[in-house]
């Protein structure tokens, strides 16, 4: 990560502890973390009130195969006791793990269930604290994802920095090639929890329908759009 990518993610970090956000990193080095929020003040369009929601469970690399996750999710589920909430969720994919979102089989090992699934494929699980509290789930516009636009539409935040890096990439790529490609850059949280899909970090649609979670690189992006193999 680029030290200009660095600043951008800490900075939309430092205005989220406001908001109740947490981020844990190992003392080992490397990427692992988790970074969690109230759901109220979550980026993502939910109806989830008294949970935790988790933006980011990451463990990568050498990371893995430590127990780091087990480690870092425990300490959110003690945290969310502490705080006497209802219970945590996250967004996973349907049946296997998907780029940049949770493993649902580490997830429902862990206790998860799913609470609701959007038409695109992407769940939203959770984890109960209050046995009686009600599910969480999405809103309309994350559980039927779509758009009227043509063309190539990319919802995103800062809160990933490699939307920061490879975005610009992407948009210079579709210029190139004359591929209609609209940004759209989600700066608050009321505007996040409207967005017409489940997830809002990177959220990719072509001709009105969701395409992918997943942060495309120019080349993954021209492959998508059928211009490379």
């Amino acid at each position: 990560m680029s030290g200009k990518q660095s600043v951008v993610k800490k900075e939309w970090l430092r205005q989220r502890f406001d908001d109740g956000l947490v981020f844990y990193r190992s003392e080992e080095r490397g990427k692992c973390f988790i970074e969690y929020i109230p759901a109220e003040n979550a980026w993502v369009p939910i109806e989830a009130d008294g949970y935790l929601y988790i933006n980011c469970l990451w463990v990568s690399g050498s990371m893995k195969g430590h127990g780091y996750s087990n480690d870092l999710l425990e300490a959110c589920i003690r945290d969310a006791k502490a705080q006497g909430k209802k219970g945590i969720c996250i967004l996973c994919a349907e049946g296997r793990k998907r780029e940049f979102l949770a493993d649902p089989k580490f997830l429902t090992y862990k206790g998860f269930r799913v609470a609701d699934i959007s038409d695109c494929g992407i769940n939203l699980m959770y984890l109960s604290i209050e046995p009686t509290a009600q599910m969480p789930k999405f809103r309309e516009c994350a559980k039927h994802p779509a758009i009227k636009d043509k063309g190539f539409v990319l919802y995103c935040t800062d809160q990933c920095p490699y939307t920061y890096y490879w975005v610009p990439r992407v948009q210079e790529a579709a210029k190139e090639h004359g591929i209609p490609f609209k940004v759209i850059h989600i700066t608050d949280k009321e505007s996040a929890q409207n967005v017409p899909a489940p997830a809002t970090t990177y959220a990719l649609f072509r001709d009105g329908q969701f395409l992918t979670q997943s942060i495309q690189s120019d080349k993954k992006f021209l492959a998508l759009a059928g211009l490379q193999n």
